[in-house]
C-alpha cells in the first residue's frame, strides 16, 4: 500500500543566487529573467513520487539579506531537505556557504540532509567558482552537489529528487522518525493526499 508523505524543505543562500528562480523552475516549470528580492519568505509545493510513494515536498524559500535572517533562521526548524545555493559567477557567495551552512546546522534538526547547489551554470564564460571547488567542499562537509541552471532547467529536478531520495532512505531505515514531525517529515492521511492529487501541480517520478 502506498503512503504518503510531507517533506519540509528550505532554500537558502545569499540574495541573488537564483534561490526564487530554483523554487519557481521546480513547481512551475518556468523561468522569470527579472525577478524582486524575496522579502522574509516565500513558499511552494509539488507533489513527487519516489519507489511508488507520494511525497508532496513543502518549499520555503527564504530571504538571503542579513535583514531577514531572523526571519530565515525560524523556517530551519522542523526542515528535513536544504538546498543551499551559491551563484557560480559571484565568488563572494561562494564565500559564503560555511556561515548559511554553520547556521543552518545549528538552527535545524540534526537529521538535515542539505544539497549544495552552483546555481546559473549557464553562465559559464563568467564562472568565478570552479566546479571542483563546490564538490570539495560538500565533500568536506558531507552534502550532495550539483550545479544547476534555473534558467535552462539544468540539474533542477534532480537537485529536489535526489535530497528528497536520501530522506526517503533515511526514514525506511528508521534514521528519521515520523512519529516525531521534528526531523521535517510526516505522514499524510490518505484522504487529503488524495485530494491534493487533482490540483493542477504536476507530478514527478524518480528513481
Amino acid at each position: 500500500m502506498e503512503q504518503q508523505y510531507l517533506y519540509k524543505f528550505i532554500i537558502i543562500g545569499d540574495s541573488g543566487v537564483g534561490k526564487s528562480c530554483i523554487l519557481l523552475r521546480f513547481t512551475d516549470d518556468r523561468f522569470q529573467e527579472v525577478y524582486d528580492f524575496t522579502i522574509g519568505v516565500e513558499f511552494g509545493s509539488r507533489m513527487i513520487k519516489i519507489k511508488d510513494q507520494q511525497i508532496r515536498l513543502q518549499i520555503w524559500d527564504t530571504a538571503g539579506q542579513e535583514t531577514f535572517r531572523s526571519i530565515t533562521r525560524s523556517y530551519y526548524r522542523g526542515a528535513a531537505g536544504a538546498l543551499l545555493v551559491y551563484d557560480i559567477t559571484r565568488r563572494e557567495t561562494f564565500d559564503h556557504v560555511r556561515n548559511w551552512l554553520e547556521d543552518a546546522l545549528k538552527h535545524s534538526t540534526t537529521n538535515l540532509q542539505v544539497m549544495l547547489i552552483g546555481n546559473k551554470s549557464d553562465l559559464e564564460k563568467t564562472r568565478k567558482v570552479s566546479k571542483k571547488e563546490g564538490e570539495e567542499f560538500a565533500k568536506e562537509h558531507n552534502l550532495l552537489f550539483l550545479e544547476t541552471s534555473a534558467k535552462t532547467a539544468k540539474n533542477i529536478e534532480q537537485a529536489f529528487f535526489q535530497t528528497a531520495k536520501v530522506i526517503y532512505d533515511k526514514t525506511e531505515s528508521g534514521e528519521i522518525d515520523v512519529k516525531t514531525e521534528g526531523d521535517g517529515v510526516k505522514k499524510l492521511p490518505r484522504s487529503l493526499t488524495n485530494n491534493e492529487n487533482n490540483d493542477n501541480e504536476k507530478n514527478g517520478g524518480c528513481c
